[in-house]
C-alpha cells in the first residue's frame, strides 16, 4: 500500500529529519488546465483549476543563513546559503525551492538580516504528467516563506515570484498560468485568467451538479519544459507576432487569420492559428459553462485537442489514443492538458463511469504496446494555504 502524504505526515517527516517540530506546514495544489494551452505567454486567456493533489512544505527557521531541503522523493538533500544565491549554483530539483528565494530577492525582498530555514517537501502531484508539479513546489515554498518571514506579499506578487523562479532559476520559458491556478484556486471553481489584464476570476464549474467527473489520464510519457519543443513553440509565437506587426498574439483575432495565412510561412501560421483560436475557445468555454452547464463544453474540448495535435503539434500518440478512446466510451469531451510532448489527457465523463472509461483506456494502451497509464479522478480544489 502506497502512503499518501499529508500535512501531518510531512510534519512528522520534518521532525524525524531535523529533530524538532516545524514552525508550520503549508501546501499548494497541482492544476488541471480545462482549456487554454500555450496562450498564457501570449498574453491570452486560460481556464485551469486547482486539484486535490498537493505539495506540502514543512518549514522551521534556523539561526544561521543556511537553507536545507529534504524530500522523500529525492535521494539526496540540497542546501544553499542566503549569502550566495545564484541560479548557476542550483542543482536539479532544488532550483524549484531555492529559485523562489532568489526570485524574492530579485523582486525587492531584502535577505539581509534574515535567518535560513530547514524544509521538508512531500507531494502526491505526479511528476512530468502536465499537472504542474513544479508550480506546486514553488507556490508551497513561496506561501510558506511569506508567512515564515512575515513578508506580507499579496497572492499576485507571489505569482510573479514563482514565475520568475520557473523562468530564471529553472530555465523553463513558461507563463504564469500554473502559479495563478495554484495560488488562486477555489473549491468547485475554475480560474479564468486574463494574463494581459492580470485578472483571475473564479468561475463555477458545476461538475457535481451535472453528475460529471473529470478524469485525468497520465500517459507516463514525461516531458521537460526547460528543453525541447516548448521553447521552440514560444519562439514561433514571438516570430509570428513580429511578422504580423503586433506586440503579442493577443492583439489578433480570428478575423486576422486570412492575413496571417498570406503573411506567415505554413508552420508559423499554424502556431499562430492555434493561439488565436484557443483564446476564442477559452472565452467561449467560460461563457458556456455558466450559461448552459459543463455538458455543453464537450465540443470545445475536442476542438482544442485537434488544434494542439494538428496546428501546434504538441500531442503524441499516447495522448491521441487516450482522447480517442475516452470519446469512444462516451466522454462528454476530452483533450490533452498541459504543455504537451507527453503528460496527461483529461476526459469529462458521467459520474460513476470513470472506472469503466479508465479501464478502456488501459486496454487500448496495452493493445498498442504503450506503457500502462495512470488514471484518476480530480475535483476543483482550494489553492495554496497553511495547513498546520
Amino acid at each position: 500500500m502506497i502512503d499518501i502524504p499529508s500535512a501531518e505526515s510531512t510534519a512528522d517527516d520534518f521532525e524525524d529529519r531535523y529533530g524538532r517540530r516545524p514552525d508550520g506546514v503549508w501546501s499548494a495544489p497541482g492544476r488541471v488546465n480545462l482549456i487554454g494551452e500555450h496562450t498564457d505567454y501570449n498574453d491570452g486567456l486560460v481556464f485551469p483549476f486547482a486539484i486535490e493533489r498537493r505539495t506540502w512544505a514543512a518549514v522551521g527557521h534556523r539561526e544561521d543563513r543556511l537553507l536545507t531541503v529534504h524530500s522523500g522523493a529525492m535521494p539526496e538533500p540540497a542546501q544553499a546559503s542566503l549569502d550566495a544565491l545564484s541560479p548557476d549554483g542550483f542543482d536539479g530539483w532544488s532550483a524549484y525551492v531555492f529559485g523562489v528565494v532568489w526570485a524574492m530577492e530579485q523582486r525587492g525582498v531584502s535577505l539581509e538580516g534574515r535567518t535560513g530555514f530547514d524544509l521538508m517537501l512531500a507531494s502526491d502531484v505526479p511528476l512530468g504528467a502536465g499537472l504542474s508539479s513544479s508550480a506546486a513546489i514553488e507556490c508551497a515554498v513561496a506561501i510558506a516563506l511569506n508567512d515564515e518571514w512575515e513578508l506580507g506579499l499579496t497572492r499576485r506578487e507571489l505569482i510573479y515570484i514563482c514565475q520568475l523562479a520557473e523562468n530564471g532559476a529553472v530555465g523553463a520559458p513558461t507563463g504564469n498560468m500554473d502559479q495563478t491556478a495554484s495560488l488562486m484556486g477555489e473549491p468547485g471553481h475554475g480560474v479564468l485568467i486574463d494574463v494581459r489584464a492580470e485578472t483571475a476570476d473564479p468561475v463555477p464549474l458545476h461538475f457535481a451538479d451535472e453528475e460529471l467527473e473529470l478524469l485525468v489520464i497520465d500517459t507516463r510519457v514525461h516531458h521537460e519544459h526547460a528543453t525541447g519543443g516548448y521553447g521552440a513553440r514560444r519562439k514561433s509565437c514571438e516570430d509570428g507576432a513580429a511578422a504580423m506587426g503586433v506586440d503579442s498574439l493577443r492583439d489578433l483575432g480570428e478575423a486576422d487569420l486570412p492575413r496571417a495565412l498570406e503573411t506567415l510561412d505554413d508552420e508559423t501560421y499554424r502556431r499562430v492559428k492555434h493561439v488565436i483560436t484557443e483564446n476564442a475557445r477559452v472565452a467561449r468555454t467560460a461563457e458556456v459553462v455558466q450559461q448552459d452547464g459543463p455538458r455543453a463544453i464537450g465540443d470545445l474540448l475536442v476542438q482544442s485537442h485537434a488544434s494542439m495535435r494538428d496546428d501546434f503539434e504538441i500531442s503524441c500518440p499516447e495522448l491521441d489514443l487516450a482522447v480517442e478512446t475516452a470519446l469512444t466510451q462516451g466522454a462528454v469531451g476530452a483533450r490533452m492538458t498541459g504543455g504537451g510532448f507527453g503528460g496527461a489527457a483529461i476526459a469529462l465523463v458521467d459520474a460513476g463511469r470513470a472506472e469503466e472509461v479508465g479501464a478502456a483506456v488501459e486496454a487500448a494502451f496495452a493493445e498498442s504496446g504503450f506503457t500502462a497509464p495512470i488514471v484518476f479522478v480530480v475535483n476543483p480544489a482550494a489553492g495554496a494555504h497553511r495547513d498546520l
